[in-house]
């Protein structure tokens, strides 16, 4: 039996017991995994993006020994297939059947085929989207929830990051994002402006075919993400975002959703916490975040008076800066005992 580690670290790194590819339809096959426990207390990891995948990293939020760990890539990116950096294919049409409510379907689908009643549900950034939607959706499969940078993508939230509203805080790594950008696009100052131009504009570049257009395109926005998502600059998260294949396809699906503001109608997720009473959760938001800044995490939690907020100070947005995972940590081996 491995003991509980200090809160202030993750468990040591593990390996799959079981994994595989899920046909979900529509062409799409999503790459899945389980580790820890086989009978222990299931607990499924959203990952963030959308179109980040899954890390080894992930695996190491939960006891191995209480936890049946699940993850899976969603579609288009990470080890599920087709993915959205490739080029040879009409990758528009591709990302049609790639919605949030693909997503919760596709969920349903693992939890099914891996014979699961009910689960722990994590989520951070866009994994705490998807696992509100899900929640919400399927409120009696959710044991628990664990989220971490909460993310809603209302009109504010996006405005915010892919409109200027951060770049009062990073001005020289919004000019970085905008420099690909036609003139005729990108702000003439750093004044707040809407993000939907900015988007959409981003969308054609990335779906140019010419690799000379979108591969600079899907590097600016891949590294916008990494050089705001930690209170400090880190060396490791930019030459991750930096990969090409990675940053294409980060890129385009996280544009596509942005582009349909998560296809959900405008505060949905906000209005509908209601449905999640009763589900006991923790949510883990850095002071000082970025890209989700602490605002939703606080309305989150008023709608949602079941769950615990914790505001951690000195803190920004990734799952591993050490006062969030601390406190991650902390929420998992708590209901891992339930």
């Amino acid at each position: 039996m491995r003991l509980t580690p200090p809160v202030s670290a993750m468990y040591p790194p593990i390996e799959p017991y079981e994994h595989g590819m899920l046909d979900v339809g529509d062409g799409h096959q999503v790459y899945w995994e389980c580790c820890g426990n086989p009978d222990g207390k299931p607990a499924v990891f959203l990952h963030g993006g959308p179109g980040g995948g899954c890390k080894a990293a992930h695996r190491r939020a939960f006891n191995p020994d209480r936890y049946r760990i699940v993850l899976f890539d969603q579609r288009g990116c990470g080890r599920s297939r087709p993915h959205a950096s490739a080029v040879d294919r009409d990758v528009e049409a591709d990302l049609s059947t790639n919605t949030t409510w693909h997503l919760v379907a596709d969920l349903e689908r693992l939890r099914e085929q891996l014979g699961i009643e009910h689960w722990l549900v994590f989520g951070g950034s866009w994994g705490s989207t998807l696992a509100l939607a899900y929640a919400q959706a399927h409120p009696s499969r959710v044991t628990e929830l664990v989220l971490r940078g909460i993310f809603t993508l209302r009109r504010w939230e996006l405005d915010w990051y892919y409109g200027g509203g951060a770049a009062a805080i990073v001005p020289d790594r919004w000019a970085k994002f905008l420099a690909p950008l036609p003139a005729a696009v990108a702000p003439a100052t750093m004044e707040h402006s809407d993000s939907a131009t900015i988007i959409e504009a981003y969308r054609a570049l990335l779906h140019d075919p010419d690799p000379a257009v979108h591969g600079p395109a899907a590097l600016a926005w891949s590294l916008w993400e990494a050089t705001t998502l930690t209170l400090l600059p880190r060396a490791d998260m930019v030459d991750a975002f930096g990969e090409p294949e990675f940053a294409l396809a980060f890129a385009r699906i996280e544009n596509h959703y942005m582009r349909h503001a998560g296809f959900f109608i405008e505060g949905q997720l906000i209005a509908s916490a209601g449905r999640l009473a009763g589900i006991p959760g923790v949510i883990v938001q850095g002071r000082y975040d970025l890209a989700t800044p602490a605002r939703t995490a606080w309305e989150l939690h008023q709608a949602w008076p079941d769950a615990e907020l914790i505001m951690v100070e000195g803190a920004g947005h990734a799952f591993d800066e050490s006062g969030i995972a601390q406190h991650l940590v902390t929420a998992t081996n708590r209901f891992g005992w339930v």
